[in-house]
């Protein structure tokens, strides 16, 4: 009887974990073979996105990635909430590279000890523009190296975001406004 309740409990805490580390039954996203990672490290902006509850409002988003001395990605995401001079809110997670998947899947770490899909689903050969997405289809980034694209680029990568089985209806323009120099 021992035995059954500690199985028991052991099978709810596996259950409840995968539920709160986003297993689930949508099929598995499908990630670019290869990332240079040398190359991917620095400043994205954010395009357009479904965003995450934190950046629903944001405007002037940026997510920049530095390489870590253990082999981690330090990631910092930068935005100001609600408007071009609302207060900058910044998030610290820190992504750890996948073994044998072309460093193209992550787990991204904002609170320990859970860790959320991170997958780079497409990415330009120039590393100019990239996208960010999720197996649960819940959540996706359209980037790029400069903070505007034109409407033909947006367009190819609204594109692929429809191909990777995402609603483009509900993408979100992020505002972004710069100083010339930044873009």
């Amino acid at each position: 009887m021992k035995g059954a309740l500690s199985l028991r409990r052991l099978a709810a805490l596996v259950l409840g974990c995968a539920a709160l580390t986003g297993c689930s039954t949508n099929p598995l996203m499908p990630a670019v073979d290869k990332v240079d990672l040398s190359r991917f490290m620095g400043a994205w902006y954010v395009i357009a996105d479904i965003p995450a509850w934190p950046e629903r409002n944001a405007y002037n988003e940026v997510e920049s990635y530095a390489m870590r001395p253990d082999g981690r990605v330090q990631t910092t995401l930068r935005f100001r909430a609600g408007s071009f001079d609302g207060d900058l809110k910044t998030m610290h997670p820190v992504g750890t590279v996948i073994p044998q998947t072309g460093n193209a899947r992550w787990n991204m770490q904002f609170i320990w000890p859970f860790q959320a899909e991170y997958v780079i689903a497409y990415l330009d050969s120039d590393y100019r523009s990239t996208i960010i997405a999720r197996s649960k289809r819940d959540y996706v980034w359209i980037m790029a190296r400069k903070p505007h694209l034109s409407e033909a680029e947006y367009g190819k990568l609204v594109s692929q975001v429809r191909k990777l089985g995402y609603d483009p209806s509900l993408l979100r323009k992020v505002p972004q406004q710069w100083p010339e120099a930044q873009q």
